[in-house]
């Protein structure tokens, strides 16, 4: 499988559309990724070229890029690169970078955010399973009907 992987780490430059198609959910973004460099000159960073790649989400990823991103915010994404070339009748051709994303968040170096866990259909209406029983039996410990009729002790508080 010879595909291109990337990451990139740039803003969210348009507001996610988020459409329902026959194959699933989809979402798609435009991404901006300024290159920076250190300016020897003027002794501080300048800001370079502006990259933009169109990042289309698929299924859950659509689902929570739509309600998670706004424009402006910084963002990383990993995905397939799949550059794209067109040409129209009397008109000028044109190539687009899109990345088909398999993760998206947000950049943590330059805030913080707050995760909220999507339940799946399936796990909601799970019923919940008790804790198994890890402790190891002790040598001269009671039958097992003995120890699960006495109560268990109540943990320690440390202050």
């Amino acid at each position: 499988m010879n595909e291109t992987m990337v990451c990139v780490v740039g803003n969210v430059a348009t507001r996610p559309v988020y459409r329902e198609t026959a194959s699933g959910p989809a979402a798609r973004f435009r991404v901006a990724v300024t290159s920076r460099y250190w300016d020897r000159e003027k002794s501080a960073w300048a800001d370079g070229h502006t990259n933009f790649f169109t990042v289309w989400a698929n299924r859950q990823l659509a689902t929570n890029t739509a309600a998670s991103l706004s424009v402006g915010e910084p963002v990383i994404v990993q995905g397939r690169l799949r550059v794209r070339t067109e040409t129209r009748e009397g008109q000028q051709g044109w190539m687009s970078a899109d990345i088909d994303a398999a993760a998206i968040g947000h950049d943590l170096t330059r805030g913080t955010t707050a995760f909220r866990r999507v339940p799946r259909p399936e796990q909601a209406a799970a019923p919940e399973r008790p804790e198994p029983n890890w402790e190891t039996p002790q040598e001269n410990s009671p039958p097992a009907d003995e120890v699960t009729a006495r109560p268990s002790p109540e943990p320690a508080s440390v202050t």
